[in-house]
């Protein structure tokens, strides 16, 4: 009797010796991006930075094609095979998603505390209350510049508007490169590289954006419109037949050493510090006058979340609070130059360009594009008419009043503002 009860005990701690095992087993959590072209950033560098700190928890990086990757992931979370961790896409895309309960609320998650409102803007709900996503990294606006081509001109940079069309005019006298590599045949980069880049220091950021969804000022008003007083006097310095070159032709145009300044988004570094054989600086939007405050787009890009379905909630919280944190940003923003992160802890950018982007928010005041937030819902869609408007400008079919007339005509269509 004896040994059999021995028998049954030794079996028995056998047995939850086995499940003691089976509970302590890796966890592997699988995220779901469109950014395949970071792929050996996360095998090689971010999954093993937190598998090191976090044994038990494996994580696998898993992304579809950008193109595909709303269908895609919408299919996987109908089907309840999706991701744990969802890549977010800024604004309207995710918010669908939270709303629909695909995503998981995580205004209390460890870490959020280290974003400021405009960071955590893009991945929460109108009135702010609810954030679903981790802010990962923003894009910042301004103008990447020929190094070489300013010292074989003796230029300075500008930094007010004066200074700015000064620079201009010496190079288009000099003749040997086009002023500014930009083309209106895509139309979005007239939009995004033209009125969101310089906009900012006209209806100041923030104040401004927040205003116009508000309802309190009108795209027709002075600090609305004078942007485009701006576009329009860019067309001498575009060279000849921009209205037909696409944005590849300007990166190329830039990157060959034929045109002396490009307005652009930092997400040009990468690809120009391997392309351009020149040295490059870059500068912020030129203000209007000595003195004033400077607005740069720090425009929010892409964030993290959480699959509300996922059978791993506490395994992806704590990678997501990781996310949160100053030693991912640090990893993050160096591997993608010109992706900056959006901690409120610094970053120090080894890349000597993205350094020089990130360190105007210092002295200059953040905010996002002016249509991406609540305002671009409906049709007329604000953004793509933005598009139209802004090389309709530039190329002088329309003038800056009439652009914005329409594009306050269209807004009233069907927006109305929150009272």
């Amino acid at each position: 009797m004896k040994t059999k009860l021995l028998t049954a005990l030794l079996l028995g701690t056998s047995i939850l010796g086995t499940t003691g095992m089976a509970l302590a087993e890796d966890v592997t959590l699988n995220i779901e991006s469109w950014r395949g072209d970071d792929l050996t950033i996360w095998k090689d560098k971010l999954i093993p930075a937190f598998e090191a700190k976090n044994p038990g928890i494996k994580v696998v990086f898993a992304p579809s094609a950008p193109t595909e990757y709303d269908a895609a992931l919408g299919a996987k979370l109908a089907a309840g095979s999706a991701g744990d961790l969802i890549t977010c896409r800024p604004f309207d895309k995710s918010l669908e998603l939270f709303k629909k309960g695909n995503l998981a609320d995580l205004t209390t998650l460890p870490g959020m505390e280290n974003f400021s409102p405009v960071a955590k803007a893009a991945w929460q709900t109108d009135d702010g209350k609810s954030s679903f996503c981790v802010p990962m990294a923003s894009v910042i606006h301004g103008f990447i510049y020929n190094k070489d081509a300013f010292d074989k001109l003796g230029l300075k940079v500008p930094t007010t508007n004066d200074e700015f069309y000064a620079v201009l005019d010496k190079i288009k006298a000099d003749g040997t490169y086009i002023p500014m590599a930009m083309g209106t045949k895509d139309l979005w980069e007239a939009a995004t590289m033209g009125y969101q880049n310089i906009g900012p220091n006209y209806w100041k950021g923030e104040e401004g954006r927040t205003a116009l969804i508000k309802g309190k000022q009108k795209l027709t008003d002075p600090d609305w419109v004078a942007p485009y007083k701006e576009l329009a006097k860019w067309k001498p310095y575009l060279g000849d037949g921009f209205e037909a070159q696409t944005y590849p032709d300007s990166q190329n145009l830039f990157t060959l050493g034929r045109a002396a300044i490009y307005p652009a988004g930092s997400w040009e570094i990468g690809l120009f510090n391997t392309q351009a054989q020149f040295k490059m600086g870059a500068f912020p939007p030129p203000v209007q006058k000595a003195g004033d405050t400077c607005y740069i787009s720090d425009h929010t890009d892409i964030g993290m979340g959480l699959n509300a379905a996922s059978k791993h909630q506490e395994a992806a919280k704590k990678f997501l609070s990781w996310v949160a944190s100053p030693d991912f940003a640090t990893i993050y923003a160096n591997a993608l130059p010109g992706f900056f992160s959006l901690n409120s802890t610094p970053v120090k950018m080894e890349d000597p360009l993205a350094q020089e982007f990130v360190s105007w928010r210092g002295k200059c005041k953040s905010t996002i594009r002016s249509t991406y937030q609540i305002l671009s819902r409906g049709t007329p869609n604000l953004e793509n008419e933005t598009w139209v408007e802004s090389a309709n400008v530039i190329n002088g079919t329309d003038t800056p009043e009439a652009a914005a007339k329409k594009l306050q005509d269209g807004l009233d269509s069907w927006y109305k503002p929150a009272k």
